[in-house]
């Protein structure tokens, strides 16, 4: 079950690029401020609702560093990496984390990485790279701050990822302080390098509440439920399908076509979803 509780953050994030589609023009890290202040708000509401308060308190600081490390690091990166070098070579280096969960997960104890976990990776990451890829491809030394980023994008995100697992203890509804103090340093950080601009339609104030609902809200606290119970190996190997699953959500609402490299990416990341799967019910056995 916590497998499933964690690919729903993947089905989540599928709606990341529709709904930032629907922003319009408001600058990357206020948006992620923004979001980040309704995904906040939304699990502090949850958490008042079911009475765990008592459970926010006493955070250690390593957590906090893991947290808002993770949060606000990935997405200040990811972001730097888009403003510095071009999106496709940007996107294609930072959607490395989830391989490098798989890896990385390794080195968990009690966990067991078999080589067709590492397969099935490899074979799903082939699948998102076969969209991505769509794109004229150039990678030149004069992006290198951009492509640094993306690199750290994925390290940190990937890092966050199995971290938390050796956190186990700590519950669910810290995310929440993660999600506020991350839209606080959005919030800084826009100040500083950015010029605000509030959404002018209702569209696009239904696009940052959506966002932070959705993709930049509920997907972490399912997520931290995935990584520190459910299959870890798995996961990652499965977050290959988000990539996949938004292009066909643009394609399903007419902002993309249906291509002949969307249908090979489709078969390759469910193949390497089912290789991954098959590998983990071994290791079980």
């Amino acid at each position: 079950m916590p497998t499933l509780i964690g690919c729903g953050a993947v089905l989540l994030w599928a709606t990341l690029a529709l709904f930032t589609v629907m922003t319009g023009d408001i600058p990357p890290l206020q948006l992620n401020a923004m979001c980040f202040a309704v995904g906040g708000a939304l699990g502090l509401v949850w958490t008042i609702a079911t009475g765990g308060l008592d459970r926010l308190r006493g955070v250690r600081p390593a957590v906090w560093v893991l947290g808002v490390g993770g949060l606000f690091g990935y997405h200040f990166f990811y972001f730097t990496a888009l403003k510095n070098a071009p999106p496709a070579e940007a996107g294609l280096i930072a959607y490395l984390w989830p391989l490098l969960i798989v890896l990385f997960s390794g080195l968990l104890p009690g966990e067991q990485l078999r080589r067709g976990h590492i397969i099935g990776a490899v074979v799903a990451f082939s699948g998102a790279a076969a969209i991505l890829l769509q794109a004229d491809l150039s990678f030149s030394g004069e992006h290198a701050l951009g492509y640094g980023a993306a690199i750290l994008c994925a390290l940190l995100w990937s890092s966050y990822s199995v971290l938390s697992r050796r956190v186990g203890d700590v519950p669910t509804e810290v995310v929440a302080l993660f999600c506020l103090a991350t839209a606080a340093l959005s919030a800084l950080a826009h100040l500083g390098l950015e010029q605000t601009v509030w959404p002018a339609t209702t569209e696009t104030w239904l696009g940052v509440i959506l966002l932070g609902l959705g993709p930049v809200g509920l997907a972490f606290y399912l997520w931290d439920i995935g990584v520190k119970k459910g299959n870890i190996q798995l996961l990652g190997t499965a977050s290959y399908a988000a990539p996949l699953l938004s292009t066909l959500l643009l394609v399903a609402t007419g902002r993309a076509p249906f291509t002949a490299t969307l249908a090979l990416s489709a078969l390759l990341v469910t193949g390497g979803a089912i290789i991954a799967a098959r590998a983990g019910r071994r290791a079980q056995s």
